[in-house]
């Protein structure tokens, strides 16, 4: 099978479309399958990767990283030479009405994955005049179409799923299936000293939140929760691994709140090291209420490690209170409490969360990717009576 990947953020930016799209293509073509990528191009100076389809593209000032294709392109043409079977796209913007326009020229399927809740980061990113709730409802109006002309809808969690039906209830099909962990590359036996040697946290509790630093990750929760845990626990220390939009202002944040000593910001950490700072750390948090998976929750716990996790959509699906992780409500007080729980997290859990996370296989979840390709490219060809 020949499959298009469409989608808005491409390496060299990281976040959890990226590692999707990375861990997905490369397990599609271990099945024998052939994958192209369209991107945006990267910004001037970054490389290319060999073998990716990119297009034009401009940068967004609201948010570092992101890039918009707005100009003209020969996709149709690109798409026709390759004798594509199917479009997979992996965004929900601009990249997305590619897909979409593409695949009603070509009359090829499109199928849809759900993997940002875009209409929460209204409020952070509107660069209209109008109100953030405007562009909420306005956005809402344009997923509905994208999702309902799509052929079949990917939901990562069941949490996402039953939203999803709420706001565009006239779906073709949609099927929850998560970007897989791989449970072999984390795992409890990486070795984490390196990392503790580098930063200076041997005899140190260490906490850490990894991923992108933008508005929408909560990390104010954070720092505020680790401002009331510092009090009574001098030797725990915060690392936060990951760039972004948001970073500079929570470094200020942290120097304000008298936590500088005791919070470090790694800065971008190459995807090969990833795994030695979840072994190097003893608690993995995750406050962001905008998830919908969590992959960074999956990859602590095939970690070994404990989670304290916000209750509240996908992360809450993923870990459950008391038996493989922690869970808190939106207080400074309840991070605190579940990171002392976490901390003081038995072997039990720790294998609980071990377990959790062999649950989500790269390769399950791509091999049921599939029976969606297939189901579409039928489902397709009846409509447009290609049969």
């Amino acid at each position: 099978m020949k499959i298009a990947m469409f989608t808005d953020t491409y390496l060299p930016s990281r976040d959890g479309v990226v590692t999707s799209v990375l861990t997905t293509s490369a397990e599609l073509k271990s099945l024998g399958h052939e994958v192209f990528i369209f991107a945006p191009d990267p910004s001037p100076g970054q490389c290319k990767e060999e073998g990716v389809r990119y297009f034009r593209s401009m940068s967004f000032s609201r948010y570092s990283g992101y890039r918009i294709p707005l100009f003209p392109t020969n996709k149709c043409e690109l798409l026709r030479e390759l004798d594509v079977d199917v479009i997979h796209s992996q965004g929900l913007l601009f990249m997305a009405l590619r897909s979409m326009f593409a695949g009603r020229t070509l009359k090829l399927p499109v199928v849809t994955s759900f993997h940002t809740m875009v209409t929460d980061a209204a409020q952070y990113y509107n660069f209209t005049p109008f109100p953030d709730g405007m562009v909420s409802r306005l956005m809402w109006i344009y997923l509905r179409n994208l999702l309902q002309r799509s052929e079949a809808v990917i939901a990562p969690t069941m949490a996402i799923e039953q939203e999803l039906r709420r706001y565009a209830p006239h779906m073709r099909r949609i099927e929850v299936i998560p970007t897989g962990v791989d449970s072999e590359r984390f795992h409890p036996r990486n070795d984490g000293s390196v990392i503790r040697a580098k930063y200076g946290l041997e005899g140190k509790r260490v906490i850490l939140n990894l991923g992108r630093i933008a508005w929408e990750k909560n990390m104010d929760l954070v720092l505020k929760g680790f401002s009331e845990l510092s009090q009574d626990d001098r030797d725990a220390v915060l690392m936060v691994v990951g760039e972004g939009p948001a970073k500079d202002h929570y470094v200020r944040m942290s120097r304000e709140m008298g936590l500088a000593e005791r919070v470090i910001f790694t800065g971008f950490v190459p995807d090969d090291e990833l795994p030695s700072y979840y072994a190097a750390c003893d608690v993995f948090t995750i406050a962001s209420k905008f998830e919908t998976q969590g992959l960074v929750a999956l990859e602590a716990m095939a970690s070994g490690k404990p989670v304290a996790g916000i209750d509240y959509r996908a992360v809450a699906e993923i870990v459950h209170d008391k038996e493989d992780g922690y869970l808190f409500s939106e207080e400074p007080g309840e991070w605190a409490r579940a990171i002392k729980l976490a901390l003081a997290a038995d072997d039990r859990l720790r294998r609980n969360a071990r377990m959790k996370a062999e649950q989500f296989s790269i390769h399950g979840a791509t091999r049921k990717l599939v029976e969606v390709y297939e189901q579409a490219i039928r489902s397709k060809r009846q409509r447009v009576g290609l049969d």
